[in-house]
This record gives structure tokens, sequence and C-alpha cells, in this order.
């Protein structure tokens, strides 16, 4: 007795792929089947639980088939399986050292596909998988559930962002790193926000925070991962991005639209040529779309100055840690990013560089590219002198190599274009004094260092050294020297040059008429007038507010709103005000200088001020115009013409603001080490093009059938048979009698009438 019924275990078992699929179909007419089925699962659930490491093989075996056999059929039947989530997660919690692979596998398989039945939430399944990753030593059930956890944040995020799931995850991790500084599974936190980062699902304050915590935490792997986030996240994000929007733009309908047509018919083809259709009017419509802002994690730090006050302090100063060289420069690079962007003032941080700044230093050009990084206008003077002191000292003499010069000169101009208040005019004469040298590299970084004093600090030079643009604006007083602090007002970007084609327009208009190019100012209104009214035509407002708002709203010109008590009182405009002002600096002489000094002030600043800026609402076609004349301007600047010594100022101010200075960029033309081939012929082929493989016009019209989906004539395909196999056809050729001749002739004829051997013509 005992016999058969094992044997129908092992029959039904067998048949549990075939059962599963009746059940699927009609739940009702199968229930007593599954019922007997998944009591042999809790048996054999209870046998596995008395004794998880002496189960023999065979039991496991039939295990993992119940447990594939319930997930499966678990949403028809909700009641009786309602305990079976958490029979899977007890196992899996307690037992995850000792079980089986395949089994192990098996269970964590059909929690996901429970989760994917929405019979468990995603919370509940990734709080279940990630204590398992933190804590197991086994690597492949690491790979596994990281696979698992990452797959389910991605699915629960692709609609819409769940942010009541990414809050729960997320206060995970950022537990996991405070609780215990000193433990490597922080790694975990790490890997995990920023695979989600790259992928922009968690693109929040919250995701850096927890790189933050990763930063400052006490592990070597995690401050690694931390701080490697933060030099080069961004980077990832964007290279990502790029490379799924080539590969959705690489879709060819017209040859899948051929293959679809040539090929045997089948519901699959249909299928796929339907979802590539989709796919693409997907990306189409994504072009379409406004790009959604990207902020970068350095932007998006809650607190930049603590933050790199306590790197500095923990990482760096601390006499205790445990970095090495490499760690350090990292560290080092990520405080010189967050003092450069955020203009932050850390002091002591420069200090520490000073014992750093010597050729003999291994890796000197990466310490010379942070301490340019780390400079800003806000920087005192008095802390970079020593420094700039100290590289002239260590790197630039006659007697140091061409290689260490250039590297040298190179990091002092970085310093220099960030705060040119570190400069004195005696070190500045002896830098430039090497624009001499016999090395490209050196020459090249003090003519480098002298074009940027032409700019910023003309009056360090000595008269012949000074060119002509500058000793122009000097004796103008264009040119003066900079203070400390000194900021530009801001404004409108571009609004000048809209100013100057109003104004151009205005003249032309006028020259058409007959009429003289300056006219009155009430001329001038009224042409502003008309030419407002006509920027505002054929211009519809989308609002999103609600239906029931009655479009637009009639309301009184600013001609009849009566402020005053009086109409004979109107408020000056601003105009008026500053002319009031000129008319009084002109017929008052100032009683000192200070006050002469404070009107010429007010006059700059009038000039500075753009009128439409104060007096006129821009629209649309303004607008329009305004984007127009940027995109000119910003060619015309690319190309190196026009351009104006505000605009250098800016150009030079502006550069990398963002992007991080590397040590390549000190190295400069003299590199410390040799270019590899690769490099030699990458530097060869830059600003080329794109230039392919030479082919010749045969092959580039095979190119053109194989992208059109063509297949090869039969001529081609002769030429690539078997000799061997056309041998006996050239044989026979030979020894055919004059009536198989003909025979074969006549054919020839009869098929070619007809349109070949299966008779196109007419089809």
């Amino acid at each position: 007795m005992g016999k058969k019924r094992v044997g129908a275990l092992e029959k039904v078992d067998a048949d549990l792929p075939n059962l599963q699929y009746k059940i699927r179909r009609d739940p009702k007419s199968y229930s007593e089947d599954f019922l007997n089925q998944y009591g042999q699962y809790q048996s054999q659930r209870d046998i596995f639980l008395a004794s998880p490491t002496t189960a023999s093989s065979t039991g496991i075996v039939s295990f993992r088939d119940l447990i594939d056999f319930v997930a499966h059929v678990a949403d028809c039947f909700p009641e009786d399986t309602a305990s079976f989530p958490t029979d899977l997660k007890t196992i899996l919690m307690l037992h995850h050292a000792s079980l089986e692979s395949e089994l192990r596998e098996k269970i964590v398989g059909s929690l996901v596909l429970l989760r994917r039945k929405e019979i468990i939430d995603s919370a509940e399944l990734l709080n279940t998988l990630f204590p398992i990753l933190v804590a197991t030593p086994s690597k492949t059930l690491r790979t596994l559930l990281f696979q698992k956890i990452l797959s389910d944040l991605r699915t629960s995020n692709s609609k819409s962002v769940n942010h009541r799931l990414n809050k729960t995850i997320q206060t995970a991790l950022f537990n996991l790193l405070t609780s215990d500084r000193a433990s490597a599974k922080g790694i975990w936190a790490v890997k995990i926000t920023r695979e989600l980062w790259k992928r922009q699902i968690w693109t929040d304050a919250k995701a850096v925070e927890i790189m933050k915590e990763a930063a400052l935490a006490d592990n070597e792997k995690v401050i690694g991962g931390g701080v490697r986030f933060f030099l080069g996240g961004d980077k990832e994000r964007e290279e990502l991005e790029d490379d799924s929007s080539d590969e959705e733009a690489g879709i060819d309908i017209g040859k899948l639209k051929h293959q679809a047509g040539i090929n045997k018919k089948s519901r699959k083809t249909k299928k796929s040529l339907e979802e590539a259709v989709k796919k693409v009017k997907k990306t189409e419509k994504k072009k379409n779309q406004p790009h959604p802002l990207n902020f970068s994690a350095l932007h998006l730090l809650h607190d930049p100055q603590g933050f790199a006050e306590t790197l500095f302090s923990k990482h760096l100063q601390n006499s205790k840690s445990k970095l090495n060289l490499e760690q350090k420069l990292l560290v080092l690079q990520l405080v010189s990013r967050l003092v450069g962007l955020h203009k932050l003032t850390v002091i002591s941080l420069y200090s520490y560089f000073i014992k750093y700044l010597t050729p003999r230093q291994p890796s000197v050009t990466t310490f010379l590219a942070c301490l340019a990084q780390a400079t800003h206008s806000l920087v005192p003077p008095d802390a970079l002198e020593p420094l700039v002191q100290k590289i002239a000292n260590e790197f630039v003499s006659e007697a140091s190599a061409s290689e260490v010069a250039s590297a040298g000169l190179n990091a002092i101009r970085e310093i220099c274009v960030r705060q040119p208040l570190a400069m004195n005019d005696t070190l500045l004469q002896d830098l430039v004094m090497y624009r001499k040298s016999k090395d490209k590299g050196t020459m090249m970084a003090a003519k480098g260092l002298l074009s940027l004093y032409r700019e910023v600090g003309a009056d360090l030079l000595k008269k012949r050294d000074r060119g002509k643009t500058a000793t122009i604006g000097l004796k103008s007083g264009s040119i003066k020297e900079r203070r400390f602090g000194e900021e530009e007002i801001g404004g409108i970007e571009g609004l000048e040059l809209l100013e100057e084609w109003k104004a151009e327009e205005r003249k032309r208009k006028r020259a058409e008429k007959g009429l003289p190019e300056l006219g009155t100012d009430e001329e001038d209104d009224e042409e502003d007038e008309e030419e407002e009214n006509k920027g505002w035509e054929n211009w519809d407002a989308e609002s999103d507010a609600s239906s029931d708002s009655g479009g637009w709203i009639n309301v009184e010109s600013d001609a009849e709103i009566e402020i005053s008590d009086s109409e004979d009182e109107k408020p000056a405009s601003k105009k008026a005000k500053l002319d009031s002002l000129a008319t009084k600096s002109t017929s008052d002489t100032p009683a000192n200088d200070e006050e002469k000094e404070n009107v010429d002030k007010d006059k700059a600043l009038e000039h500075k001020i753009s009128s439409l800026a104060t007096t006129k609402i821009l629209t649309p076609a303004d607008l329009a115009k305004l984007q127009e004349l940027r995109l000119q301007a910003s060619v015309t600047k690319t190309m190196g013409k026009n351009k104006s010594q505000a605009a250098r100022l800016k150009e030079l101010a502006d550069r990398h603001a963002d992007d991080p200075l590397t040590a390549e960029q000190i190295e400069g033309l003299s590199k410390l080490r040799k270019s590899t081939r690769e490099e030699k012929i990458a530097l060869a082929r830059e600003g080329k093009g794109e230039r392919g493989e030479h082919k010749s016009t045969q092959a580039l019209r095979r190119q053109k059938k194989d992208a059109e989906g063509k297949s090869t004539t039969n001529r081609e395909k002769s030429r690539k048979k078997n000799f061997m196999m056309t041998l006996g056809k050239a044989k026979f050729k030979q020894k055919r009698s004059l009536t198989q001749t003909r025979r074969v002739l006549k054919g020839h004829i009869e098929r070619s009438k007809r349109g070949g051997k299966r008779g196109n013509i007419g089809m």
C-alpha cells in the first residue's frame, strides 16, 4: 500500500506543469486537485522545517517543484494559500545560510512572482530580501538578491513615482549607514542608491543624503563608494541616457516591414512589428516633450559647507585616518569641487596643500588641479599668495625639466583665473619671461598667463607686455583694478542685444520712410507701442486653470488707474529721476572727490541698466527674437569673432564652474607621461569628424542592400560556392551534345519570356 502511495505522489508531481495549466484555465473544476497538492506541500514543509540540514535530495526536488506549482496558481485560490507567502519568508529568513542553492533561488523567485501577482506588496518583499542581502555570506545569493531588489524598485516606479516605497527603502539604507559606520555592510546601500540614481529612479535630495553619510563613514570601501558617487554619478547618468536614446532611435521600421512581407507570416512577426511601431512612436513623443531637470548631486546637498568641513577634518586632517594616498586624493577632489562650486570658505584647506606642492610628490598634478579647483573669487588672496609662490619656486625655474615648468605655470594660471589677486607684480614679471622658452609647453603656458593678465590685471604688467587693447583701456579708464569680493550686477542675459536690434530696426524703418534716423521721444514711444501690439498678435495663452474661468479678464489700462488724489501729481519715471540726477551733477559742482565718485558710479549704473528691463514688458515676439540673438551671439563667440572684453572675462570666470579640473589639463602640452598609441590616434582624428573604414563601391552597395534587408543575387551566391560543387557542372557543359545545348538555350528563352522560372509577369 505504501509503495502505491509513493508512486502516485511521483506521478502527480511529474504532471504538475500540466495540472498548473489546467488550473489556470478553470480553477473551480480543479480545486480538489489543487488542495491535494497543497496538502502535500504542507506535509513536505513540516518535514523540511523539522530537519532542514538532513533533507534528502529527492525530498528537496519534490519540495521545490511544489513551491513552484503553488506560487504560479496562488492567485486562483487566495483564501487557501493565505499563509503561503509567510511560509516562504520564514524558511528564507531562518535557513538561507543552509538551504540548497537551487531551492533557495526557487524560494526567492517565488516571492518575486507573488509580488508580480500582487499577492504581496513591494515593501513586504524588499523588507524580506534586504536584511538577507546584508547578512548572507553567499556571493551568488547576494548577486541574486541585489538584482531582484533593483528590478522590483524599477518596476514599482515605472508608471509613476512610488513615494511611499522609496521613502521606506531610503530610510532603511540611511539607518544601515548611520547605525554602524565602521561596518562594511553599508556598501550595499551605496550600490543600490548609485544604480537607482544612474537610472533616474531616485533623483531627490534624500538619495544624496544617503551618499553623504556613506562618504562620512569609517569603512574604506564605503567611503570610496560615496566619494566616487559625487565625483562621477552624474556623468554615468548622462552616458546611460545617451546610450538608451541611441538604442531607441536605432529601429528601422522599413526594414522590419520588408522582412515581415517576405518571410513566413506568423503572429509573432506581426506582434513584434506592432511593438516596434509603438516603441518608435513613444520615442518621438519623448523627443517632443520638454526635458526634465536633472539636478547634479553636488547641487542637491543640504549643507555643503558642513559636509566639506567634516570631510576635510575627518579624512584628511585626521592623523588616525586609515585611507591611503589614492583614497585621500579622491576625498580631496570632492572637497575642492564643493569649495569651488559653492564658493565655500575653508581656510585651513589651503595650508594643507603646502607640503604636497613639490615635483617629487606622487600624483602632484592631481594636487595642483585640486588646489586650482578649490580657488574662487571669495578666497582671501593672503591664503593663496604663499601657495603660488611655492609652486613658482618648486616648479618654475631654469633648472627644472620642461614638463615640470609647464605644469607649474599651468597650475598658477588656473589659480589666477579664479582669483587674479593672488599674484603680485614681481612674480608675474618673472613668470611671463618664460614665454621666450624653447620648450613649446613652457612657452604656451607662459603666454597663457600673459594673455590672462592682459584681461584681468594689466596694471601688474610692464608697459611693453600689456598689449594694445589693455594699454588703451588703462588710459581711457575702461579697465580698472579689480577689488576683492567685487561682483558684477546681474540682469537678463542678452538683453542689450535685443535693445541694439530694436534701435537698428527703428533707424531702418525711418530711413525707408525718408525720415531722419533720430526721432523725437513721442515718435519713439508711438513706434514702440505699435511694435508691442504686433508682438502680442497671434499669441494664444495656454492656461492650466479650470474651465469655469471665463477666458481673459478686462482690466483698466495703466493710464486710467488713478493712484494719487490730485490729477496733476504723477509718479516720476526712473528715467526722469536718472535724467534729473545727471543734470544736477552737471550744474552743481561736487563738494569733494567722494561725491564726484558717487555721481560717476550712478552714471555708470544708468548706462549699465537696460531701459528694456525697467520700462517695457517683453512680448512673446521679443522673447523669440532674444533667443535668436543669443544663438547668433553664441555662434559668433564659438567662432572667436567680436568677443567683447566683458564676455571674455565672464568666460574665464565661469570656466570649470560645473566640470572638474583634471590632472591632464594641468599637464598641458607637455605631459609627464608619454601618450599611448590609441591616444595619439584619437588626437589626430580630433576635429576631422566621423570617418568610417574605406570600402569599395561594390562593398558599399552590398552594405546598403543588407541594411534594406535584401538578399544576394544568384551570381553573388555562385562566387561564394565551393569550387568542388561547381566542378561537375563545368565538366558536363563540355560534354553536352548539340541537341542538349539547343534544349537548354530554348528553355532559357522561354523562361525569360514568361518572366522567370515562376512566371512573375502580370503579377
